[in-house]
């Protein structure tokens, strides 16, 4: 294993720790948002399974990052395999952001509350990083295409 990629699967491995965290203590997080900074109980639920559905967006996204350090690993960077997942990469990255732009009015309404308007940036650099790492991907996966299939036909002239 290359010493290069083996930093950056650690890397990896450490961005899902916060996140598992915040996935544990989020049945008490939605609870007093809702209720104490919102007066909506009623709001929990969905708030938790939206919360939950990035949380596995964010993880699936950790696996095909994942899965593509392992195929550079393996001297296979350049194939259909790779090119998937910038594919899949992209496509969390969006439901990330796509799934966090509905939440913003609430996390101006915590804001409010708490007067802390850091709130609200939190979530705009949720959702901006997002969109940075889902344009990242795609330019990545347009690349990658570009270039095998550049190298398949110079195969076939070979």
């Amino acid at each position: 294993m290359k010493p290069e990629t083996l930093f950056l699967k650690v890397v990896v491995l450490l961005l899902a720790l916060p996140i598992l965290a915040l996935c544990y203590f989020m049945p008490e997080i939605a609870r007093e948002a809702t209720a104490h900074y919102l007066g909506m109980p009623y709001l929990q639920v969905p708030v938790m399974l939206g919360e939950y559905a990035a949380a596995i967006a964010y993880f699936i996204a950790l696996y095909q990052t994942l899965k593509l350090l392992r195929y550079i690993d393996k001297n296979t960077a350049f194939s259909e395999l790779s090119v998937r997942a910038l594919k899949n990469i992209k496509n969390c990255a969006i439901i990330i952001s796509i799934l966090f732009v509905p939440g913003m009015p609430f996390f101006v309404l915590i804001a409010r509350g708490e007067d802390a308007p850091g709130i609200i940036v939190i979530g705009l650099i949720i959702i901006s990083a997002s969109i940075v790492i889902g344009v990242f991907a795609a330019v990545l996966q347009k690349l990658l295409k570009n270039a095998i299939d550049i190298k398949s036909e110079h195969d076939l002239t070979v």
